[in-house]
């Protein structure tokens, strides 16, 4: 499933940064502060980690659709004609419970919710009891035009808690300038009040390393629509290279706003994203 991450245009931000910073009176001493460079750094940094999962998460919600309780076999057969009906681009291989999928390897449309997709995924049913289900996915070259990933996670739905557990292991690549990163995440996903259709309500951690360092993402009750650029309620407290933490704070202000409030070390920002991802 997808979690969306702060896809914020940096130029947009680093104007809207320069222009209103707002100081905490009686805060930490201002040698504290964080600064400019900080807060634009964390948000790429987000932002590119939050692309990779979002993407993988996307291929994941397409290997959803199968009866619960059927066997392997006959699961991933569902599976199957699910992709081959939504994505007729997709050549799709099935033996036993495992499929590979090549994206892009037929003519036809490869796109499915906004994004459009190259590269093999492959699927294996693993469990589908009533009680709980568990697929295994592995990427090779998975891309979408702006990042490529390789990598695997495992998928664990639980019926008694009504939620489903991702753990992901991932390196990716932005395609615009090379840029590589290499994370792990374990991810409690619910549905948000109007179903699946709407979005996820998402608890958990990341973690990735890049040419910084590495960074550390806690995740408390974000909700996150899929019509939405960044989650409309919830927090992420990210942990810098160099130990500064930052803590995101999430809020919808209307219809088609969101108010994004970064906050470290005695300064906070308050940036305002429409829902066309423009920051305000």
């Amino acid at each position: 499933m997808r979690t969306r991450v702060l896809v914020f245009a940096l130029a947009s931000l680093a104007l809207c940064l320069t222009a209103c910073p707002k100081e905490n009176t009686g805060g930490a001493p201002t040698d504290t502060a964080m600064t400019l460079g900080e807060a634009s750094q964390a948000v790429e940094e987000a932002a590119l980690d939050g692309q990779a999962a979002s993407m993988t998460g996307n291929t994941v919600e397409i290997a959803t659709s199968f009866t619960l309780g059927a066997a392997v076999e006959r699961a991933a057969a569902e599976v199957r004609t699910f992709v081959q009906a939504q994505l007729p681009c997709a050549e799709v291989t099935l033996a036993g419970a495992q499929l590979t999928i090549e994206y892009g390897k037929l003519p036809g449309a490869c796109a499915y919710r906004g994004q459009t997709y190259k590269g093999t995924h492959t699927i294996e049913v693993k469990k589908t009891a009533p009680g709980e289900v568990v697929v295994q996915h592995a990427w090779a070259g998975l891309s979408n035009q702006r990042v490529k990933v390789d990598g695997a996670a495992t998928v664990t739905w639980t019926a008694a808690a009504k939620s489903r557990r991702v753990q992901h292991e991932l390196t990716w690549t932005r395609l615009a300038d090379g840029r590589t990163g290499k994370g792990t995440g374990d991810r409690t996903q619910t549905p948000l009040a109007g179903g699946i259709a709407e979005g996820l309500k998402v608890d958990g951690a990341r973690s990735w390393t890049g040419p910084k360092g590495t960074w550390d993402l806690a995740i408390r009750g974000v909700e996150a629509r899929w019509v939405d650029p960044v989650p409309q309620a919830g927090e992420y407290t990210l942990g810098a290279p160099g130990g500064r933490a930052m803590n995101l704070a999430f809020s919808r202000v209307d219809s088609d706003t969101i108010l994004v409030k970064v906050s470290s070390g005695g300064r906070s920002f308050d940036l305002r994203v429409t829902s066309t991802g423009a920051v305000q």
